[in-house]
């Protein structure tokens, strides 16, 4: 891997952190502000959804120091919209997890470009779990009984 190429795909992996981080500080912002009768399960939702995004950005602080990099200390962009009824989270989570999957297929390029393998597989396994997140909250945000895919 060229070293303009290594410092490139160590720009992305901090970017993937610090969005990483974000989410889970949003995920854990959510599950405070859900209420009904249907909070108990939603909450433990977003809560591991927080969990899973502490260590998708602790593995892509794992990459950056194995490329030789310093991982970021910055979290990715917090904006409060106010909204907290369980739609508009979904929806906002829809957006997180469409921002994630972009950065993941972004450093997926990066990595078949140079042929690093272990950079190409960690993507690839991170684009499958940001699918499947995005197909969740789309089945989530459909109405019952609803089989065609939500569309904003």
């Amino acid at each position: 891997m060229t070293k303009q190429n290594t410092a490139k795909a160590i720009e992305l992996l901090n970017g993937i952190m610090e969005l990483e981080l974000a989410g889970a500080v949003h995920y854990t912002h959510y599950s405070l502000m859900v209420f009904g009768y249907h909070r108990i399960p939603i909450v433990g939702w977003l809560k591991s959804n927080a969990q899973e995004g502490l260590a998708h950005a602790h593995r892509a602080g794992e990459m950056v120091t194995l490329l030789g990099g310093h991982p970021s200390l910055k979290i990715g962009p917090l904006l409060e919209t106010e909204k907290h009824d369980i739609g508009d989270i979904l929806r906002e989570s829809l957006d997180h997890e469409r921002a994630a999957l972009a950065a993941y297929y972004e450093l997926l390029e990066l990595a078949e470009k140079e042929k690093m393998v272990l950079l190409e597989e960690y993507a690839r396994e991170l684009i499958v779990e940001e699918e499947l997140h995005l197909d969740e909250v789309n089945k989530m945000l459909r109405a019952p009984g609803d089989v065609a895919a939500f569309t904003p």
